[in-house]
């Protein structure tokens, strides 16, 4: 096990990749200390050595790690779902919260497009789930611009003068629906398509000064890549899933309940041991898991 004073802490920080994902800290116990979540695993985890000065009681909490543990995660988005899921199941001692701060949302369709809303319902298509109220929002306004499904309904007045000036009917309405869920589906085509465009309009609007604009716009981008990027540890279907990885002595296994993953567990492990479970785990988790036992066993190192 590596020394985690000042330099060990630099060394095992080198360790971690520079990805999004959470990490975990132990106590010379084995006792989780602390859960957290990172959009640079690396830096984040070296920052406890190096910028405490204004925060006794984690720095307190810093004197009693003896070993750190990551998870890499495909994007931010995950990063984030993972820490609530774990912190949710169980609280450790320096952690303040039990789950994540963020609003939890999905969307919705309608007759009008896609809405904002805190639950599933039973008669519509929904799609997520999503971290981030404001973020979920500004997503479906982005899609809405490219997808102006509010102006596909039979509708007189100033809807029609919508309809008119987007070039659009109640006889697109199906494509244009369809076109949104491909995007929510996360098909890679569908997705670059209203990256580009929104990206487009922003660059349009800054050209022509509108900068304000043009300011809306990146923050709907960034929201819409939030909700787009890679993201399987909580799902909507209640999918349960048992998942292994194994690499250089050391078993590292995700609990997925109700379609969260609830647990992360490591520990050593034989590869003639380890095998079965390993080709048991379900092909869309068989890289997730593979990279992060890699990582476990690096940091062990």
């Amino acid at each position: 096990m590596t020394d985690l004073t000042v330099g060990g802490a630099r060394l095992v920080a080198r360790r971690l990749p520079q990805a999004p994902g959470v990490y975990r800290f132990r106590d010379d116990n084995g006792r989780i200390l602390y859960i957290g979540r990172a959009v640079n695993l690396r830096r984040r985890v070296l920052s406890y050595w190096t910028h405490l000065g204004d925060r006794p009681r984690l720095a307190r909490m810093v004197n009693r790690i003896a070993r750190v543990e990551g998870v890499q995660c495909d994007s931010e988005h995950e990063a984030a779902w993972l820490e609530r899921n774990l912190l949710e199941h169980t609280k450790p001692r320096w952690n303040r919260t039990e789950g994540g701060q963020e609003v939890i949302g999905y969307i919705r369709f309608d007759s009008d497009g896609p809405r904002f809303t805190h639950e599933l319902g039973s008669s519509t298509k929904h799609f997520g789930p999503y971290l981030g109220g404001l973020r979920i929002r500004q997503a479906i306004s982005a899609l809405q611009r490219v997808f102006p499904l509010q102006y596909t309904t039979e509708a007189t007045g100033s809807v029609r003068e919508f309809a008119k000036l987007f070039g659009v009917g109640p006889d697109d309405r199906e494509s244009l629906t369809q076109a949104a869920y491909a995007v929510l589906d996360r098909e890679p085509a569908a997705v670059e398509a209203v990256r580009a465009e929104l990206v487009r309009r922003r660059d349009q609007a800054a050209g022509a000064l509108r900068f304000e604009f043009a300011g809306k716009l990146q923050d709907e981008l960034a929201a819409f890549e939030w909700i787009v990027a890679e993201q399987k540890v909580s799902l909507l279907a209640a999918d349960d899933a048992d998942v292994f990885g194994w690499a250089d002595g050391i078993m590292v296994s995700f609990g997925l309940r109700d379609g969260r993953v609830r647990t992360w567990t490591q520990h050593a492990m034989t590869e003639r041991t380890a095998r079965a479970r390993v080709a048991a785990t379900p092909a869309s988790w068989q890289l997730f898991a593979q990279r992060n036992a890699e990582l476990a066993a690096r940091l062990l190192a």
